[in-house]
Order: C-alpha cells, then structure tokens, then sequence
C-alpha cells in the first residue's frame, strides 16, 4: 500500500486517549474495521460505566451526569453520551452511538452507527452515519457523510490506483484529529480525511485526503503551509 492507505490507518488518524473506545480500535489497523462491532462494544462496557459518573436512561442508554441533553432531543440504544456533552433540540441519536466528553450535537443532526471522540463537534444540521470522528473534528453546518454508494455496492476505499475492499455496504466517513469540514460539504461513501485537515466549504470528497491538507476541490489540495 502506497503513503495515502499508510494514513488510512487507525494509529496516523486518531489519538485513542479521546475515545472512551480505545480498547475497541486498538483491535484493528483500519477504522472501517470497527464499524460492525460498535453496538456489541457499547453493550459491553455499558454496564461497566461508573455509576457515579453515568445513568442507565432508558434501553442500554448510558448518559453522563454532567451531559445536556435537551428535552427534544431523542435517543435509541444502544448508546454511550460522554461528560459534558450536549445533545441539543432535535437531535436524532439512532443508535450504535459513542459521543464523547465535551462534544456537541446540534440541533436537527442525526447521528447512527458512529464514535464520536471528545470535543468533536457537529452542531448543526449534520447527518452522520458509520463514521468516525476523530479528537476535535468539526463539521460545518450542513455537512453530511453519505454512507451509502448510489449503486448500492460494496465500498471500496480508493487512493489512485490503489483500492481496498472493504466488505461493507455502508461506510461514511473517517474523519482524523482535529479535521475541519466546511459548510455545505459532502463527504461520499468510503472517504477518509487525514488529520488537520481542513476542507472547503461546498465540497464533494471522495477517496483519501492526506493529513495536514487544504482541500479546495478534487483536483486542488495543497499542503497547509
């Protein structure tokens, strides 16, 4: 595998001392790998939580003390929200959903099938399904991540010419530390943002974007000065 799939792997993307799923991904090489297995994992060290620190709310719900969650917001299990989070006004938390300490989720995002490390933040408007966002990801208003190839296929994760196939029929995106993801923007099936990258707003992403990239558009991502 060439520079671009060497990123793709869990250890360059993610700081696994944000993530209440650290023994998770320390299981696997590729983020991708680990999406089958969130709901198990969460039904897992659920009933491990400490209860001074976490409230079972509801079917295999887990929330912190310390989270906001508004009343218009709704949750299915299973799901862990983290310290400090906030879930704000009709937000929509489908399930097989980690979101970790300090994160925001907005009003009107929908989150399913996804681990959200600390301080990541999604506040508004978001759709995010089987992905992966790394320590402080930020997604602009609107920004979405498609989880699901027109087609209906398999994903298969593309760097040029090399290709990786993944298994999977549905696959969002895999966002590194610290990624910032423009307004509007659209990342398709199977993309994967190395980290301190920053994409522009408006964007239609698709394949790998190396870490510490300005993405303008396919054709013009430079490195960040």
């Amino acid at each position: 595998m060439g520079v671009k799939m060497e990123e793709c792997k869990i250890k360059n993307l993610y700081n696994l001392d944000e993530t209440i799923a650290k023994e998770l991904l320390g299981k696997f090489e590729y983020p991708w790998e680990v999406l089958p297995e969130i709901n198990d994992f969460i039904l897992e060290i659920g009933p491990k939580l400490d209860p001074e620190v976490y409230e079972l709310k509801g079917e295999n719900i887990w929330i912190a003390k310390s989270a906001n969650v508004y009343p218009s917001a709704y949750i299915k299990g299973p799901a862990i929200i983290g310290e400090n989070a906030e879930v704000r006004h009709c937000a929509f938390i489908r399930g097989k959903a980690i979101v970790g300490n300090n994160a925001v989720v907005g009003n009107s995002t929908e989150l399913k099938n996804v681990i959200l490390f600390n301080n990541v933040q999604v506040p508004h408007y978001n759709y995010v399904g089987d992905s992966i966002l790394g320590y402080k990801a930020h997604m602009g208003a609107g920004s979405i991540t498609s989880n699901v190839k027109s087609d209906k296929k398999l994903v298969i994760i593309k760097d040029g010419s090399e290709e990786n196939e993944t298994g999977l029929k549905k696959i969002g995106a895999m966002l590194g530390d610290n990624v910032e993801v423009g307004c509007g923007s659209v990342l398709n099936p199977g993309s994967i943002i190395g980290k301190n990258t920053n994409i522009y707003p408006l964007s239609s992403v698709r394949g790998v974007v190396p870490a510490n990239s300005i993405y303008k558009n396919q054709n013009e991502i430079v490195e960040k000065k």
